[in-house]
């Protein structure tokens, strides 16, 4: 025991959990997503937006980590610092939430990869055959994590190396077959495509890019197993750059290959489709390889995400403590039971969803963006009180700029994704509170304060106003 006490996790290992949390799913539907919304001039926009507003976004995690080094699992624990106990709580559990359902889109993905080659089989990914494959796969990692957190972590690592080479690949192929006349024709918007305004462009590629960017946290989630705490700041800036590179680079190089409209028929996953247009079906069958080691390291790392959010937030007193408990290999295995049980139930709901794929991308972006904002919201706050920056007060003017400019893209992410999502978050919240209501009657706490209970209101007619929506098919999955 005392052995594994001691094990830590270096800048390497930490690097390695942000780019293997944020290189999952995402990147390899980005052309057919970006191709169905935008030419490369609306993408170049896009990913400036998303590229600023994130990289603030991990300055404010990078400041955060340094500022106030007291607090560990960062990503609700700001919150709660910031904005009081119920707001602490919506974060970890928007956190948990977001994290459980992206875990539900990898196990969908999967599926539809698998359908590219068995299509009677596994169809889209929603097929009942593939809900089985998946609810194997669940369970099979989650009794493999019990056996550890440090030998899961260092699987991620190995995946991690591993999976990027497909991605490489695709790159230089296209860089190879790059049609500068093609590129050209798709650059304002392909001519087979209907005419849409750019700003509608933009804004149909948003909530893609928070998707693909989710995970720039996994060095702040882990921040309690690094060797140097400056390191947690280290890795989110280095992930994000390399990340942010490739992002970019699948994106834009389709579009010298292929017609628009062709991109945006490409079934997903779109990288392989667009592989298999430049250089045969060898491309398909490569990149699909990739795409289920990917999807399975990013699975795994972000399965000891929410374990370890369900855990810290126990541990802090914003969970009921049965979440806090551990196993003798240290991990939480009450917060992954919960997890597990809560995403294969999400995965068995797939079955009756129009576009179980998107939905589930969709939705998983949706529920990050909350504490996203509560996280920029207290980078603002941290930055104005000057607490931590006693020996470093001029950094506090850029920090504060940093954090505004990171809340103000997160609000515009909220509304970019449109009501819908966001009244179908709500659903799943008001539920979440008897979590809450729980760990306070533990400690026979006040509820809520005046103004929490107004928070809670808001969710509660947000909530029932989406369960509505629902029931009379107004809102569809």
């Amino acid at each position: 025991m005392a052995t594994s006490q001691t094990q830590k996790f270096s800048l390497f290992a930490l690097t390695a959990m942000v780019v293997g949390s944020m290189v999952g799913a995402g990147i390899f539907n980005l052309p057919g997503r970006f191709g169905a919304a935008t030419g490369p001039f609306g993408a170049l926009i896009a990913w400036a937006i998303a590229g600023t507003g994130m990289y603030m976004l991990a300055r404010v995690f990078q400041a955060l980590a340094e500022k106030r080094p007291d607090i560990d699992s960062g990503v609700f624990a700001y919150a709660k610092a910031g904005f009081g106990n119920y707001m602490g709580f919506l974060s970890a559990f928007g956190y948990w939430l977001g994290s459980c359902l992206g875990n539900v889109f990898y196990w969908v993905l999967i599926g539809s990869t698998l359908g590219r080659f068995f299509p009677d089989i596994f169809g889209d990914g929603s097929s009942a055959t593939a809900i089985i494959v998946s609810l194997i796969g669940i369970w099979a990692f989650h009794f493999m994590i019990l056996r550890g957190v440090e030998q899961a972590a260092f699987i991620n690592t190995v995946v991690t190396i591993a999976k990027i080479v497909p991605i490489l690949v695709f790159i230089l192929a296209l860089i190879f077959a790059f049609n500068f006349s093609q590129f050209s024709e798709n650059f304002f918007g392909g001519p087979d495509m209907p005419p849409k305004p750019l700003i509608a462009q933009v804004r149909d590629t948003m909530l893609i890019t928070v998707f693909v960017f989710l995970g720039i946290e996994g060095a702040s989630v882990y921040s309690r197993f690094a060797k140097e705490r400056s390191d947690v700041g280290r890795a989110t800036i280095l992930g994000f750059v390399g990340v942010t590179g490739l992002m970019v680079a699948v994106t834009l190089l389709p579009y010298a290959a292929m017609p628009q409209s062709a991109i945006a028929a490409v079934q997903q996953p779109s990288l392989a489709g667009v592989l298999e247009a430049v250089v045969g079906h060898w491309g398909a069958v490569f990149i699909s390889i990739g795409v289920l080691v990917s999807v399975l390291g990013a699975y795994l790392a972000w399965s000891l995400i929410c374990a370890e959010v369900l855990f810290a937030a126990a541990k802090s007193d914003d969970m009921p403590k049965l979440f806090a408990a551990q196993n003798g290999n240290r991990v939480p295995a009450n917060a992954l039971w919960l997890t597990n049980i809560v995403v294969s139930l999400f995965v068995i709901s797939t079955y009756w969803s129009r576009d179980a794929f998107n939905f589930m991308l969709d939705m998983t972006s949706v529920t990050a963006l909350l504490p996203y904002l509560l996280v920029a919201g207290y980078g603002i706050l941290l930055a104005r009180s000057g607490v931590g920056y006693e020996t470093t007060p001029n950094e506090r003017g850029r920090d504060q700029v940093f954090a505004w400019i990171a809340a103000i893209y997160t609000i515009f992410m909220f509304v970019a994704a449109g009501l819908k999502y966001v009244l179908l978050v709500a659903v799943l919240f008001v539920p979440g509170t008897i979590l809450y209501f729980w760990a306070r009657r533990e400690q026979n706490l006040q509820l809520f304060t005046p103004t929490e209970l107004i928070v809670f209101v808001v969710t509660l007619i947000a909530g029932l106003i989406g369960a509505y929506g629902l029931m009379t098919g107004i809102i569809t999955p």
